[in-house]
């Protein structure tokens, strides 16, 4: 997910139009965003260019349950958490890489330490919730409305397979519910309005064509 709108796809056409372009979690709205300077610019776009993105089918593939907690899965943890950082994005799943595992990193905050669900669950969800606008990695240019509940409980694992409970509120609840739903093969254009959904897919067709 990416921290272009405040929080941080069904798609009228098949995907199967739209080639696989780079996601990494939630994308910033370049129209928003202060220049970046050439280093930074050059590590983004590298990041992006290893997230799959829109039209490619492990985006739709719901994610296995990690039933091996060694140092590969600790490694990917901290390939996920670099390539997110690179990527200027604050949630990424595994799935947004190509790996059919459920595991998810986010970082709300820029000098937080990285968070590592695997295997997550929402256990409560309240009755409140919020529509804000969402961006994806996955989807570059896109930015939706996306209604969700505004506080969740999560029961998960960390990267040593031990039990973690996070309660979140906010932005940090936006983007685990975001990238969850990256385990479940759901997208923002899933959750948003049909005129949002077609919009959204004329910018994507654009930006595929120019591409």
């Amino acid at each position: 997910m990416s921290p272009d709108s405040v929080y941080a796809e069904t798609d009228p056409q098949p995907e199967a139009a739209l080639e696989p372009q780079p996601e990494a979690g939630v994308e910033p709205d370049d129209r928003e965003q202060p220049e970046l300077d050439p280093e930074t610019a050059a590590r983004r776009d590298a990041a992006l260019a290893q997230i799959r993105s829109f039209g490619d089918p492990v985006l739709r593939t719901k994610a296995r349950a990690i039933e091996r907690f060694d140092d590969a899965l600790r490694d990917e943890v901290a390939r996920m958490g670099a390539l997110m950082d690179d990527a200027i994005g604050v949630g990424l799943a595994a799935t947004q890489v190509g790996v059919v595992h459920r595991l998810l990193v986010y970082k709300v905050q820029q000098h937080a330490a990285l968070a590592a669900l695997i295997n997550p669950e929402v256990e409560w969800s309240g009755r409140e919730s919020e529509s804000m606008e969402e961006g994806c990695l996955s989807l570059p240019g896109v930015l939706v409305d996306v209604d969700r509940p505004i506080h969740i409980r999560v029961r998960a694992l960390n990267e040593f397979g031990e039990p973690i409970m996070i309660e979140a509120s906010g932005l940090e609840a936006r983007v685990i519910q975001h990238e969850i739903d990256h385990l479940d093969g759901v997208l923002i254009l899933d959750r948003t309005s049909r005129e949002q959904r077609k919009e959204a897919m004329r910018i994507l067709r654009e930006a595929q064509q120019a591409a």
